[in-house]
């Protein structure tokens, strides 16, 4: 994938001085939670439909905690691909009259416009995603970019932080729900696969984490 997709001027060198907090806890990089509910498990052929991203902040002990969600259900690009079973999955109804979509290059300009501003507020250089089989989700994420062309792509290309992953170290679950359900959050299987919803969860759950891992001694505020 080309390079020129991607913000090049939020790789610049940071300031000397202190560094934000959050830019010092994952060296530059601000969290942002992502879920994507789509037409299939092919993002180049499959339609995206929705999109949400969850921004991570800081509090003053250093503890993350959810921040702000954008969300938006997407109308399907020109010849995307769409399973029927995709749709009975997630209970997406395309022809409902209150779903509002909007297309892919005006959901991901508004979204990347909020990210940059919460990048420069946490003094960071970049966003890196966050998400529950996150490779899932940046798939689509850059796929939409491709087709759209745009290219202050605040996200970092290729890497992502995988809640799925975390979860099976910290609680021995992978899946979403398990996972939140051992972690002591709320998770109502009726919300499942909204986009917003499972961000949400995921959100929680990462910032449960790595709280959790803070108080066990696993990282200092005065770590470079």
């Amino acid at each position: 994938m080309s390079e020129d997709l991607y913000e090049d001027e939020l790789d610049v060198s940071f300031p000397a001085g202190p560094r934000h907090p959050m830019a010092a806890r994952f060296r530059g990089y601000l969290p942002v939670v992502v879920d994507v509910e789509t037409g299939g498990f092919n993002a180049a052929t499959d339609a995206l439909l929705e999109i949400a991203a969850t921004t991570v902040a800081m509090d003053e002990q250093g503890f993350l905690y959810p921040d702000h969600t954008h969300f938006f259900r997407i109308e399907p690009f020109e010849g995307a691909n769409i399973e029927q079973a995709a749709l009975e999955f997630t209970g997406i109804k395309l022809d409902h009259p209150l779903r509002m979509a909007v297309t892919e290059e005006h959901a991901l300009t508004e979204i990347f416009r909020g990210l940059r501003k919460s990048i420069k507020a946490n003094g960071c250089k970049r966003a890196i995603l966050v998400g529950h089989n996150s490779s899932f989700d940046l798939g689509f994420l850059n796929a939409a970019v491709l087709r759209t062309g745009i290219k202050r792509n605040p996200f970092h290309p290729f890497s992502s932080f995988d809640t799925a992953t975390l979860a099976g170290l910290a609680y021995g679950q992978t899946v979403l729900a398990k996972a939140c359900q051992a972690a002591g959050i709320e998770f109502d299987g009726r919300e499942a696969h909204s986009a917003r919803y499972d961000t949400e969860k995921t959100a929680e759950l990462f910032c449960g984490i790595v709280n959790r891992w803070k108080e066990m001694g696993g990282w200092m505020e005065d770590y470079d």
